[in-house]
């Protein structure tokens, strides 16, 4: 049996991790706010994201570890950086995750208590754009992995 290529699974995964988070963002927050109370529907888009979160950090590890043996190699041949694009696009969605949900989302709690220097508005915002920017950062990651080589 043939080993699995890399490659390929890199791009399935990127593709399944950009599938999830259009599902969260289009799918189940909307339905959430749109079926129950407002104060339920927060607290089930906060549990929504926050299972996302680790999921991305999951997916994040794994497609590191493939695309920075793909710019490894890609640099030793001559070919690139090992710093190649791919890997940039997957240590800016890790970013987007750790410091939108792990650090944000974890500051809106105490301005929902009217602690801190942003107000919950404000920080809900910040959220949503490193959500949304991370989101843009997986489809950019999927369709250079799934390019004509």
């Amino acid at each position: 049996m043939a080993r699995p290529d890399p490659s390929r699974i890199a791009a399935v995964l990127a593709g399944v991790w950009a599938g999830v988070l259009i599902a969260v963002a289009f799918i189940g927050t909307p339905a959430g706010f749109a079926l129950v109370p407002r104060d339920l529907a927060g607290r089930l888009a906060s549990f929504m994201l926050s299972r996302e979160a680790y999921l991305s950090i999951a997916m994040s590890v794994v497609l590191f570890v493939v695309v920075r043996g793909q710019a490894r190699d890609a640099a030793r041949a001559g070919q690139g950086s090992v710093m190649s694009a791919n890997v940039l696009l997957v240590l800016g969605a890790l970013f987007c995750t750790v410091f939108g949900y792990f650090g944000v989302a974890s500051a809106m709690d105490a301005a929902r208590e009217g602690r801190g220097p942003l107000s919950f508005g404000a920080l809900h915002g910040l959220s949503v754009a490193c959500f949304g920017l991370k989101g843009l950062l997986v489809l950019a990651l999927a369709w250079r992995l799934t390019a004509r080589r």
